[in-house]
């Protein structure tokens, strides 16, 4: 049995129409299922919750990153096989690039029948699921500005704007951190990332080594940047180089804890706001189609 999660929000509306498809797609192809459609935020993840108890094969997030992190926190720890299948139908779907899975809705679904799922790890920060990355800094002040600029553009245009306006007006934070309970270190910081997947805000790599099933976390830590070497930085960054950049510091770790000072943190495209974090991978914490 496959439950369907649709979100028909996602994307400015094209959740709803994804959704639609897939749903005529299955009863074509003639397979069990069951299409539950979401109407407000965290319900997903109660109807993940009853979809592992039903003991379902698959269930299916059609939506965005959003949408995918909600289904997976009604689904990890359940106790169950219930497997994640992500139909990306969302504005940024950063997360399913990194899985490998088609972008094309049609084709992430027809991957997603086609190829068993896989032990993939999860994270957590302060007790809260994450699948993709929680970082805060530089990429926190692009969703800001993405946000504004959603309303006008769609797919990757926001958040280059965010990108684009977060270079020229963006302070560095002073970052004291620690990675699996060592020494703490304090500095003048651009960003600080913790990653599961590697890239954020519509395909920025922020992680470009990362794997989803090495039972470790990316971190990546930017210092301060001259303001005449941001430009250089910015292009260097979407071409994947960041851990070129002298100013970068990189590891694999289980865990890594810090603070800044009025601290708001990105949690897969989420910002909240926390006074000191703690990230820390959860090893294959969840079936995956990918």
């Amino acid at each position: 049995m496959i439950y369907a999660i649709c979100n028909p929000i996602a994307g400015s509306g094209r959740g709803k129409i994804i959704g639609e498809i897939i749903k005529k797609i299955l009863i074509e192809k003639n397979l069990p299922f069951r299409m539950m459609v979401t109407e407000r935020p965290g319900q997903a993840t109660e109807f993940a919750r009853e979809a592992c108890d039903m003991h379902a094969d698959t269930v299916l997030a059609i939506g965005g990153d959003g949408t995918s992190l909600e289904v997976a926190r009604g689904m990890i720890g359940r106790g169950t096989d219930t497997a994640l299948g992500i139909i990306p139908a969302g504005t940024g779907n950063d997360f399913v690039k990194t899985l490998g899975v088609p972008l094309q809705p049609m084709a992430a679904l027809d991957y997603i029948l086609a190829h068993p799922p896989k032990s993939t790890d999860a994270g957590e920060i302060n007790g809260e699921i994450f699948l993709n990355e929680i970082g805060t800094g530089f990429d926190v002040s692009v969703l800001d500005y993405a946000a504004k600029a959603k309303k006008t553009f769609r797919g990757i245009l926001p958040y280059l704007y965010g990108v684009l306006m977060t270079l020229f007006r963006f302070h560095s934070i002073s970052l004291t951190y620690s990675i699996d309970g060592g020494e703490k270190v304090t500095l003048d910081a651009f960003v600080l990332s913790a990653a599961n997947g590697g890239k954020i805000g519509g395909g920025i790599p922020i992680a470009p080594q990362a794997k989803v099933d090495d039972g470790k976390l990316d971190v990546t830590i930017v210092g301060k940047v001259k303001k005449t070497k941001l430009i250089g930085r910015l292009i260097g960054l979407m071409r994947g180089k960041i851990l070129d950049f002298p100013e970068t510091q990189y590891c694999r770790a289980k865990s890594v804890t810090f603070t800044v000072p009025e601290m708001r943190v990105n949690i897969d495209g989420e910002i909240v706001r926390e006074k000191t974090v703690t990230a820390r991978v959860l090893p294959g914490a969840l079936m995956i189609h990918r």
